[in-house]
């Protein structure tokens, strides 16, 4: 029986990972004005996106297991308008309000990722860059693999840059 644990387990260490950073976050420079879409993005972006990309795989996931058709077309770009203007508009959200809502989607897609059998982690969407995904690989790539790859970057985005003095 296949099973969706070991993607719960990533998400849930994800999110221990982002807990353990807040209060960097809640020290770290606002966003700027200018919007993410030319400069690497600031903490406050990486968590607005992780927010907003949980309940949209979420969806997109369902989109898959519900439709008449298979494998279903599902997912988005980078440039996704939606996505761009989402995080322009949720990276000047509170620190509290931005772990609140990680916790709310996490929670929900977490619950969630526990109910499907074997068949229903079989069926295929096609993915515009990614091609045909089953269920799992959805979960496992654009889900858990998503999530780790945005600690990784926040933390980075969280550290303190270090001047380099060039010697003499």
């Amino acid at each position: 029986m296949a099973t969706l644990h070991p993607e719960v387990d990533r998400l849930r260490r994800g999110r221990d990972r982002l807990v353990r950073l807040r209060t960097k976050m809640e020290m770290a420079e606002r966003a700027p004005e200018a919007v993410p879409r030319h400069r690497d993005w600031v903490a406050r972006e990486v968590l607005a996106h992780i927010d907003e990309m949980l309940p949209y795989c979420l969806g997109e996931i369902e989109r898959v297991l519900a439709s008449p058709v298979e494998p279903a077309p599902f997912g988005r770009t980078s440039s996704d308008v939606i996505r761009t203007l989402t995080i322009d508009r949720d990276r000047t959200l509170p620190v509290a309000e931005l772990y609140a809502r990680l916790d709310s989607g996490l929670e929900r897609v977490v619950r969630r990722l526990l109910e499907p059998d074997d068949r229903q982690l079989l069926r295929k969407g096609i993915h515009k860059q990614r091609g045909v995904m089953t269920v799992q690989q959805i979960a496992d790539a654009l889900l858990a693999g998503h999530l780790e790859e945005h600690c990784a970057q926040l933390t980075a985005a969280l550290e303190p840059v270090v001047a380099v003095t060039p010697a003499p």
